[in-house]
């Protein structure tokens, strides 16, 4: 007796059909998966056999063969468990096969329910993509599988249930629709910042446009403070967006099934340990890094140069392409990581140096060895280096309201409405994601601008990349200023925040 079901599978953030086919014979009993399954997968026949005996149906005695194909690609995690079963259950004639073309995955405890599975997003949204009509995944997935549209989603609570529904004795009742909330979390504001002017300026441009940030100086100076809190005036997801990063997020296990969508942009903050395949994702079977976590939200490094430095390299071509593959001898997966590289890093060891306090105590070699962790090409990928100084007391005490984030996001949103305008046709949404005919096209400058760059290209020896990457916000601060075309104070502002000097000569 041969049956067939329909189940799913992941390549990076992309699914794909997997043909789940049972071929029960007679012979010396037997159970073999194959069709290059993982550990988790050839574990399934431990506890489909326990799940089939204990939701009261027999167990075939028999030899049984299932394929999981296409045979040529990798399958893994436990989401087959449940078209295992049901095909093993389909032929036996136990049940039979819905009519419409439907796909199933779930993992099963050994009592016959089912249990969340990671990556439901991706494959509902593929499900829709290939033209199945039903999608019957375990009752904690069903909200985040109705969020592909277009596809009816059965949620199913364990086998009994299941087998109920396709004997027609007792239908259940497709998800609805679910809808998100208004969200009502509060997020860290600019308001509880005092001073720093230069900095808060920096980072709303660095929002408006969204640029890679730099922001050196002592301890205690407000570097992780005003970080944490840029994700106040960053504008809010579009729903493909939000879709986009609930993928990477679903992959990784980490949404609710009361909260499926993450309707905030990401703020991913690793520590200092973190390895290359931690940042950059890894691991025998690819999974997605931090890099990609921050995927349209914010990658936040504190303490710089405390990272190994093979590290902080891996993030190099990501940052100019928006996505890392990644490659190992099971295959490859490609995941989006267009994030927003935010820094923070003391001056030297002990974090006073340049100070006018004379506090520091490091030497010159010392502050060398410090900074040599960052590579040049590195710190060429950063629009924004700015300054941190030390808080004078009398700005402590001050009784003034610093402006709140929400004022700041008002003037951000609007840079971003022009540049939505700007780039609607496109791969491009944003100023710092120009390639090379944006640039042409919305960052020409005029004879005084021009001869402004040319004396900072020489003074500064800067690069063709940092040329570029100036030009980029010059054209972030036109668009909070309102104006058409670049202008020299632009040109001169976007200078400004490249001419920190690591050491003094």
């Amino acid at each position: 007796m041969i049956s067939h079901l329909n189940s799913l599978g992941l390549n990076g953030i992309n699914g794909y059909p997997v043909s789940v086919e049972c071929f029960i014979s007679s012979g010396l009993p037997g159970f073999d998966i194959v069709g290059l399954p993982d550990a988790a997968v050839k574990e399934a026949r431990e506890r489909v056999r326990a799940a089939i005996k204990n939701s009261g149906f027999k167990f075939p005695v028999s030899r049984i063969t299932l394929n999981l194909a296409p045979a040529d690609m990798k399958k893994s995690g436990t989401l087959y468990d449940l078209p295992i079963l049901l095909d093993i259950l389909i032929a036996t004639e136990v049940c039979r096969a819905p009519r419409e073309k439907a796909a199933f995955l779930g993992e099963l405890s050994l009592e016959g329910k089912l249990r969340r599975v990671n990556g439901v997003l991706p494959m509902a949204i593929a499900a829709k993509k290939y033209g199945f009509e039903t999608l019957y995944v375990p009752e904690e997935n069903a909200r985040e599988a109705t969020l592909a549209e277009g596809i009816t989603v059965i949620p199913v609570k364990n086998v009994a249930q299941l087998v109920a529904h396709l004997k027609g004795e007792a239908l259940i009742e497709p998800e609805p629709q679910w809808t998100p909330e208004e969200t009502t979390e509060d997020l860290p504001d600019f308001s509880d910042v005092k001073g720093q002017e230069n900095v808060k300026r920096a980072l709303e441009i660095a929002a408006a446009g969204s640029h890679n940030v730099l922001l050196v100086g002592p301890p205690g100076s407000g570097k992780s403070m005003l970080s944490k809190r840029l994700p106040s005036i960053l504008p809010d997801m579009t729903r493909e967006e939000a879709l986009e990063v609930t993928q990477i997020h679903s992959i990784m296990g980490l949404l609710t099934p009361e909260h499926p969508l993450i309707r905030r942009r990401p703020f991913r903050s690793p520590h200092h340990t973190i390895s290359s395949a931690g940042l950059s994702g890894g691991g025998t079977v690819p999974r997605p890094g931090e890099i990609s976590l921050a995927h349209k939200g914010v990658l936040f490094l504190d303490e710089l140069p405390e990272f190994k430095k093979e590290t902080l390299e891996v993030m190099r071509q990501p940052l100019e392409d928006g996505v890392v593959t990644i490659s190992r001898a099971s295959g490859s997966a490609s995941y989006p990581s267009q994030f927003q590289l935010v820094c923070a890093m003391n001056p030297c060891r002990c974090g006073w140096y340049g100070d006018p306090s004379g506090r520091c105590t490091c030497s010159q070699n010392s502050v060398r060895q410090y900074l040599s962790r960052l590579s040049g090409p590195l710190l060429d990928r950063i629009d924004i280096i700015v300054e941190v100084p030390a808080m004078a007391f009398d700005e402590l005490r001050s009784h003034t309201s610093p402006e709140p984030s929400a004022r700041i996001k008002r003037r951000v949103e609007a840079a971003r409405d022009l540049q939505r305008r700007r780039f609607a046709i496109g791969k491009c949404h944003c100023n710092a994601n120009m390639q090379a005919a944006e640039l042409r096209k919305y960052c020409d400058l005029d004879e005084d601008c021009a001869t402004l760059m040319r004396q900072a290209f020489d003074a500064l020896g800067l690069t063709a990349r940092s040329y570029d990457r100036i030009r980029k916000v010059a054209r972030t601060i036109a668009d909070l200023d309102g104006s058409e075309s670049i202008r020299p104070q632009h040109i001169a502002e976007a200078i400004q925040y490249r001419t920190y000097q690591f050491t003094q000569n």
